[in-house]
């Protein structure tokens, strides 16, 4: 099991980041927040999730490694893939999806893309003595400040969740006023507040 990578970023995309490992690039597919922290030529760490399928290795890389169980937990209900478990951590944070999921919060599980409400009550049901052992999070640096791009970053991450660039620059616009009022607001939260727009 691939947990860690230590590197620096070679290539990024609203979804995906690409780390040299000293000459070996490995592709890993992230949320948007963990796009929007790398910056091509810089060193980071990314804690990773690999997938393995048929036809398939997917490796996934998160800020912290709460998320990565968050992502993890997720996919240990039925029906529940990598895509879905993706979106989820994109959604909320692991504090936020266990509470959710602990206060049987089935209006705010179906905020995440791909999942009604039968879907958010089975995650309630299969994981609401799991989500405990999920580990406290947000730790320092794990937000980071919203930068002149936050635009892109939230329209390729709503794009890569699955919705039409036509909902994501509406999006975009409904929390256009947030990120002006305060320019320090992280990316994470503004694709949060825009998720949360398209699912009213």
């Amino acid at each position: 099991m691939i947990a860690q990578l230590t590197g620096k970023v070679a290539a990024v995309g609203g979804t995906w980041l690409v780390v040299d490992l000293s000459g070996f690039g490995l592709k890993a597919s992230c949320t948007p927040a963990t796009a929007a922290r790398a910056v091509v030529g810089e060193p980071i760490t990314v804690h990773t999730s690999l997938v393995v399928r048929e036809d398939s290795l997917t490796l996934y890389a998160f800020n912290e490694p709460a998320e990565r169980d968050c992502f993890e937990l997720v996919q240990s209900a039925t029906g529940i893939g990598p895509k879905i478990a993706q979106a989820v951590v994109s959604v909320f944070s692991p504090d936020e999806f266990r509470a959710a999921v602990a206060s049987g919060n089935v209006a705010a599980l179906t905020r995440v893309p791909g999942i009604g409400a039968k879907g958010a009550q089975r995650l309630v049901l299969e994981l609401k003595d799991k989500v405990a052992l999920l580990a406290g999070t947000t730790a320092p640096g794990a937000t980071v400040p919203v930068a002149s791009s936050w635009r892109e970053q939230v329209r390729a991450g709503l794009e890569g969740l699955g919705y039409s660039t036509r909902d994501a620059e509406a999006a975009c616009d409904r929390v256009a006023a947030q990120a002006e009022e305060n320019p320090d607001t992280p990316v994470a939260l503004l694709l949060r507040a825009a998720l949360r727009s398209l699912a009213k």
